[in-house]
Parts: C-alpha cells; structure tokens; sequence
C-alpha cells in the first residue's frame, strides 16, 4: 500500500504527535466516503446532510437550537436554511404561542432526501468497520465528542 506509515521516508517531526494534524488526516478519509456515499449521489454538503438528519431526529427546532448543534454562527445558518428552503428541503414556521420565534422543519422532500441519506450512512460507515472495531469506534466517537465540547465551552 503505498504512502502507509510504514513505508515512508520522511519524518513527520512535531506533526508525529500533533492532534490536529491527525485530525486533518482522518478528515480526508472520512470525507471521501461521505462524498461517495452521500454528498455526491443526493448532492449534500456535510453541513446540509448534518442539518437533515438533525431534523429528521427532532421534526423541528429553532435556530439558536440548529446554530448550537452544528457550532455555526447565527448568520451562517441563516445561510444555510435559506439554501436548503430554496431547494425546498425545509421550510421555517412562526411559533403558534410566541410568534416572534420560529422553528424550522423539513418539507415532504426534505424527508424524503433525509431518509434516503440516513439509509446510505450505514453504507458509508462500514468502509471503516475493517479499520477499527466497534469498541474502538466508540471510543473514537467519545474521544471526538470531549474535543467538539471544548468549542462548546468558548
């Protein structure tokens, strides 16, 4: 296998021990077989497909809810809503007791693409059932958690 660890010929110096750029490195991994398996075949960015399957869990939720679970400031996910509600994959709705506020929701096709992504993302993760173990999965899943929470924090 060429470019494994194993075989090659540089030193990576400080990267070696350096979180981030492991990171990064996992990153291009995972981001192709979410492009394979996802974003190219329903046309989804990894923020679009997240906001999806966010709503597709929870039937509505507001912004602030959507800005805080995807760590997107308030004007980026006006972006985005407004992306997806042009696609006609979410639409947003005035709240019945407060109507200042709104939720937003995934329109009849916005469920339909959402469910059809939420049945390739099994495809997408057992490419790397062969790499780490169920065990390990979870622990890598914790591990990414404890680190997204320090974002959380600031």
């Amino acid at each position: 296998m060429s470019g494994s660890r194993s075989q090659r010929t540089w030193s990576e110096g400080v990267l070696a021990t350096n979180i981030g750029y492991h990171i990064a490195q996992a990153e291009v991994t995972t981001m192709r077989l979410y492009f394979s398996h996802i974003g190219e075949p329903l046309a989804l960015r990894p923020v679009e497909y997240s906001l999806l399957m966010l709503l597709l869990a929870n039937d509505e939720m507001t912004p602030k809810q959507l800005s805080q679970a995807l760590a997107l400031p308030a004007p980026s996910l006006t972006m985005l809503v407004d992306r997806l509600h042009e696609r006609g994959l979410v639409d947003r709705v005035r709240s019945e007791t407060d109507r200042r506020s709104q939720r937003v929701l995934l329109t009849a096709d916005g469920r339909r693409l959402a469910l059809q992504a939420s049945e390739r993302s099994p495809q997408m993760d057992a490419e790397l059932d062969g790499v780490l173990s169920q065990g390990e999965q979870m622990m890598l899943t914790e591990l990414l958690l404890k680190v997204a929470r320090l974002s959380a924090k600031e």
